[in-house]
């Protein structure tokens, strides 16, 4: 298997990106979701194509993205998509507002299950709507939806759901009978499903992966989907996403959003998409996933022998660890003191919810070197 390794520090301290230029250099980055792995090769060999041609204007109308991921989820997921019912935009984010403004009516409320992705609440606001929060429920070994929770939401007048799947920051991938379930409350309430699944190509091999889209016929009735290659490949700043549908009735939604949302795509987004979702990118992406399956045990080894009073749960997917700190006693944020006293930067808990008191979010997309280092420090405040 190939084996995809982490750059240098000093290396990846050239970087301009916001990991490397939030905190000054005396501090480990651990917090935004970027990974600090270098880029699949065909992507590298697209974007010079690209310069070398001076191919940076306008996005094409037609373009072979749809069907490139197509293929793709065919392969990765045994997910059926028509490359017909696929449109792009500039990201995830605007592709959930842009739906969610067709989908609501302003006040309307939207169900997000915290801890979440801090910008959901914002998004939810920003397409006019407001939230309503129906947090997973901890079982004690896994995190899952709370269907009762959900149900009652949409008695009391919730008109959709904002999902994450796989979950952010838990790192939870969805089991194919719990979406079923939430697509049948969502279609006898008439209300629609907007799935954020930016995180499903970095799903470990053997969690049974499930694309909502793909979670039966209600499913494909009520639910949008919105994927990137931005997190698996590391291509945020390069601005591409796609909006998935199913059926006639919501594939009518998006192409009816304003000509706009689709333009705003990225040239280069959209070049380096297709090359990271042809199978030529697939043994990258498997050594990418070998390689963070490895560091979400470090993690674990980690913190079992420096920090034993840390609670962590092994994700799913992704490169986001959801860490439990409360029993150090370092208040309801510890990436502050952490930050401050031990030189790194998590995501704090608080901002994902009220459910993310005491927690950190750490971003293992890193090397192993790296990630010692910054228990090491962090244990160290804890007199370990």
């Amino acid at each position: 298997m190939l084996e995809v390794t982490a750059l240098p520090l000093a290396e990846l301290r050239e970087r301009s990106s916001e990991k490397w230029r939030e905190y000054p250099d005396d501090v480990l980055p651990l917090f935004v979701a970027e990974t600090d792995f270098p880029l699949a090769p065909e992507i590298t060999k697209a974007l010079q194509r690209a310069l070398e041609t001076g191919d940076t204007g306008y996005v094409a109308s037609r373009s072979p993205l749809a069907e490139t991921y197509a293929a793709f989820a065919r392969r990765r997921f045994g997910w059926e998509v028509d490359p017909a019912r696929v449109r792009t935009t500039a990201d995830v984010s605007m592709g959930i507002v842009e739906i969610l403004r067709r989908v609501t009516q302003p006040g309307e409320r939207v169900v997000v299950m915290p801890p979440i992705y801090p910008p959901f609440f914002d998004l939810v606001d920003e397409a006019g709507a407001e939230v309503v929060r129906v947090p997973l429920r901890d079982t004690g070994t896994v995190w899952e939806i709370d269907l009762d929770g959900v149900r009652a939401a949409l008695e009391d007048g919730a008109s959709a759901i904002l999902l994450c799947n796989p979950h952010n920051p838990t790192g939870t991938v969805h089991r194919r009978d719990t979406l079923t379930a939430l697509a049948e409350l969502a279609a006898e309430f008439g209300v629609a499903v907007v799935s954020d699944e930016i995180h499903a190509p970095l799903a470990q091999p053997g969690t049974g992966f499930t694309p909502f889209l793909d979670a039966g016929d209600a499913a494909r009735r009520v639910g949008y989907a919105l994927v990137s290659a931005s997190k698996a490949f590391n291509l945020a700043g390069l601005k591409c996403a796609l909006m998935v549908t199913a059926v006639d009735e919501t594939s009518s939604v998006v192409r009816g959003l304003p000509v706009e949302v689709e333009w705003r795509t990225g040239q280069f987004g959209l070049l380096a998409a297709v090359a990271a979702f042809s199978e030529a990118s697939d043994t990258w992406l498997d050594g990418l996933l070998n390689t963070l399956d490895a560091n979400r045990v470090l993690v674990e080894d980690l913190l079992a022998s420096r920090l034993p009073q840390a609670r962590y749960r092994i994700p799913d997917a992704g490169y986001l660890a959801w860490i439990d700190l409360s029993e150090l006693g370092w208040g309801d944020a510890p990436a502050r003191r952490i930050l401050k006293d031990a030189r790194v930067a998590l995501s704090s808990g608080p901002t994902f919810g009220a459910e993310g008191a005491g927690h950190v979010r750490l971003n293992f997309g890193t090397s192993p070197e790296i990630l010692t280092e910054a228990v090491e420090r962090i244990a160290s405040l804890a007199g370990r």
